[in-house]
């Protein structure tokens, strides 16, 4: 038999109603009552009925974890770690949906009955007719990846741009002056941001740019591999590639591979994102750490102060990437 609200109030020897605030949050009950009732509660396995609470509170107690289609520039990994982040700070306040905004398309089903907050990982400008329904409903909102020009919603952003512009100014510490460039997915904005931390560093470094080392990819293993395998026919080889993700740098190395050159030997290679294939790949890759469970972790806790307070104080927040410097790069000095 599942374990009640009346169950804890006897042990604990309180009313249900206070119980119910303490489990709740309420400021009508001391912190110490909140701590002891969440106590017994755990101690006894208490799950909430969402249910009926939600039907006395007026709240689904459903939190939209939302991702742009799933097989356009949304890595397992980061699905994975962003799901992993949001749900450690939820816990079992609220239960996590997570979807596809291609799935929630007719805007009926966006509404306050199905959620208090939604978090929308977005990669390009097609979510925004997702946003405006979310706002139309006045749901909270958090937006991650993406900088979406708005005085209502939130943005919580990864530097793609500075920690793309540190890697390659890492790459000419050591040498590199021909350094090819393998972009991400055209029209998805993190991919763009990418590209001018790329245009940054050689600016900065007076360094001329090279038409034929900039070549498109799909953020996919097998686009790096054909990327790669085009700038290999280049006659003035570049020494140093740098890929816009890890799986196309996981292509890029095979493609180098098949042409009889080594990495780092005869070139160097750079990767983005710090996903577990950067660790595992031979050479390991050098390649720039994307804070997603930082993003997701601040997302989910920027929903729930929304939700809890009902007051929106709107932000842009941007987290720092950093290099993490592995076996991949070669020094030329």
């Amino acid at each position: 038999m599942s374990v009640t609200i009346k169950d804890i109030a006897r042990i604990a020897n309180l009313s249900h109603s206070s119980v119910s605030r303490a489990l709740n949050n309420s400021n009508l009950v001391n912190e110490e009552t909140i701590k002891k009732v969440k106590l017994i509660a755990s101690e006894l396995g208490y799950i909430p009925n969402y249910s009926a609470k939600g039907l006395s509170l007026n709240k689904s107690f459903n939190i939209g974890l939302f991702f742009p289609t799933l097989y356009e520039g949304t890595s397992a990994y980061f699905f994975y770690e962003a799901m992993q982040a949001v749900m450690k700070v939820i816990k079992n306040e609220y239960k996590l949906v997570i979807a596809n905004v291609d799935d929630y398309k007719e805007a009926k089903y966006i509404n306050k009955r199905n959620f208090d907050g939604i978090i929308l990982v977005s990669q390009s400008c097609r979510d925004d007719f997702f946003i405006n329904k979310i706002l139309e409903n006045e749901i909270p909102l958090v937006v991650l990846n993406r900088y979406v020009n708005s005085y209502r919603v939130n943005n919580i952003i990864s530097d793609d741009r500075q920690g793309v512009c540190r890697a390659i100014e890492y790459l000419i510490e050591n040498g590199h002056k021909k350094i090819a460039f393998i972009e991400g997915k055209e029209g998805l904005e993190p991919a763009k941001e990418r590209k001018e931390g790329y245009f940054d560093a050689f600016l900065n470094n007076d360094i001329q740019l090279r038409k034929d080392y900039i070549v498109k990819g799909e953020y996919n293993i097998h686009s790096g591999y054909v990327a790669m395998q085009k700038i290999l026919t280049v006659s003035d080889l570049p020494t140093a590639v740098f890929c816009s993700n890890d799986e196309m740098a996981a292509g890029a190395l095979k493609a180098i591979y098949e042409k009889g050159l080594k990495v780092p030997g005869d070139i160097s290679v750079v990767g983005f994102d710090n996903s577990i294939i950067s660790s595992f790949s031979s050479p390991s890759l050098t390649t720039v750490n994307k804070p997603i469970k930082q993003m997701s972790t601040k997302g989910a806790e920027k929903i729930l102060q929304i939700i809890n307070s009902n007051v929106n104080e709107v932000e842009t927040l941007y987290i720092k990437t950093d290099l993490v410097i592995r076996e991949s790069v070669k020094s030329l000095i």
